[in-house]
């Protein structure tokens, strides 16, 4: 396995508009493996680290896998692209933002899924996955984070609650729909509806 650089975090941050304005940054498959324990034995199988809340949220009813096979397009985005001027915000917002540029809440299933096909990921690069929160056994709302802190490729959990407050240059990883639209688009079709 060969490390690669994370890339430079000084870049301009260009605002996104739309969806339209993301490329997809990979395309994975879900939906290959039969349940939440197959994926957690695959990630053991690569040596991935799993980290204790992430181990906990894979084994709750509420995480589920694909029933077909299926190929997903992801796009990343970091909170600072979704138009945040702050240095920090909060979860619910950047959801919010997403959904209304036209990106997808990421099914639970992405998070190991990308965990086990992006084995090239650059070290000191973290990844939020952005998905629906899964509650702990004690309740605690849990999102996972695809990462490569330098010890090795690991999955963990990080503070879902609507109002966890999240660093600006965090990078979300969100599913891109196959037919985006633009929100000029969007906003045309709209007029064009009966009051």
């Amino acid at each position: 396995m060969k490390l690669k650089a994370a890339p430079p975090s000084y870049a301009p941050i260009s605002p996104v508009r739309s969806v339209a304005d993301l490329p997809v940054w990979k395309r994975i498959t879900v939906g290959n493996l039969s349940s939440p324990l197959a994926l957690r034995n695959a990630l053991d199988a690569i040596g991935c680290h799993v980290g204790g809340s992430a181990t906990e949220i894979m084994a709750r009813p509420t995480f589920t896998v694909s029933s077909r096979r299926k190929e997903v397009d992801l796009v990343t985005v970091s909170a600072a692209a979704l138009g945040f001027g702050t240095d920090t915000v909060t979860l619910a917002a950047i959801y919010a933002r997403a959904k209304r540029l036209g990106l997808g809440i990421a099914a639970a299933e992405i998070g190991p899924q990308l965990r086990l096909q992006y084995l090239d990921q650059p070290m000191g690069e973290f990844l939020v996955i952005g998905m629906d929160p899964i509650k702990t056994w004690i309740g605690e709302e849990v999102i996972l984070n695809v990462a490569n802190g330098g010890a090795g490729l690991i999955l963990i959990g990080q503070d879902g609650s609507a109002n966890a407050t999240i660093s600006t240059i965090s990078r979300f990883v969100f599913e891109r729909p196959s037919e985006a639209a633009s929100v000029d688009q969007l906003d045309q079709a709209a007029e064009l509806l009966p009051p």
